[in-house]
């Protein structure tokens, strides 16, 4: 279903989930769940294919045959200066200023390096990229983000590959509420359709996924069950959620007490 006004970084988009496209059980598979999604933004790393071995070569080429906007990333990358350079590769290669800036800080729950990131992000925007830089949930980087650019910015709902969904729904909400005017898609941590519904319910603009699908039994029927689910969040969001309460209000109201005529 088309979602009018949708954009990101000036190109109009139908669809609000983005599509990774790594550890399927094969290159048929990610086909078809690209189509079932309904996806139109797929991403791909680098530095996670060998360019000669593998069939490096030949995956790439398949991704370009997609009809998709191809969102490169620097996956793998412990420096700036690693990100930057990966980042002009991408760009050489798939002909997109498009680049999904990855900065890994730390191994065990790969956790974006802050420092990093932002000093690759400046560089990057010099360069003429069109940076989505994926972080956490922290609002000063969040906003230092933006500052330096970024109109889209991708907080993680959880460590990546972890599937425990929005771990600090409280964090994602407060960065929705201080960056009203920024492009905010969850990017990593997903693991369920009801995860990808939440983030949407929140007044995030898209998700980012890739292991939920990849990895799930069915791969092409969980990716149009997140499609659907991010689809529903998103017209919860539009249709404004009722106020919480903490009392029991009832649904009917009381005008008066039953009667019955005696006999």
């Amino acid at each position: 279903m088309t979602d009018s006004g949708w954009s990101v970084y000036g190109t109009e988009l139908s669809s609000r989930l983005f599509l990774g496209t790594a550890r399927y059980p094969s290159p048929a598979i990610v086909e078809q769940a690209i189509v079932v999604s309904n996806a139109d933004v797929i991403t791909t790393g680098l530095r996670r294919q060998a360019p000669r071995e593998g069939g490096g070569d030949a995956f790439w080429e398949f991704l370009k045959r997609q009809d998709c906007h191809l969102l490169p990333n620097t996956a793998g990358c412990a420096t700036a200066k690693e990100a930057v350079t990966l980042a002009q590769m991408s760009r050489e290669i798939f002909e997109t200023d498009w680049i999904k800036l990855e900065v890994t800080g730390d191994e065990y729950n790969l956790q974006p390096d802050p420092y990093e990131l932002l000093t690759a992000t400046q560089e990057l925007m010099s360069l003429g990229f069109k940076v989505f830089p994926y972080t956490t949930d922290d609002l000063v980087v969040c906003t230092r983000l933006a500052e330096l650019g970024c109109e889209v910015i991708m907080p993680w709902g959880a460590p990546i590959g972890t599937g425990k969904g929005l771990i600090n729904p409280y964090a994602l909400a407060t960065l929705r509420n201080r960056l009203p005017t920024t492009t905010l898609i969850v990017d990593a941590g997903i693991g369920m359709p009801s995860h990808a519904a939440q983030a949407m319910e929140l007044g995030f603009d898209g998700v980012l996924l890739n292991t939920a699908v990849a990895k799930a039994d069915d791969p092409v029927q969980m990716a149009g069950a997140m499609a659907q689910a991010i689809e529903a969040g998103r017209s919860a969001y539009e249709a404004g959620a009722m106020p919480v309460s903490e009392t029991a209000q009832a649904s009917t109201p009381i005008v008066g007490r039953p009667f019955w005529h005696a006999k």
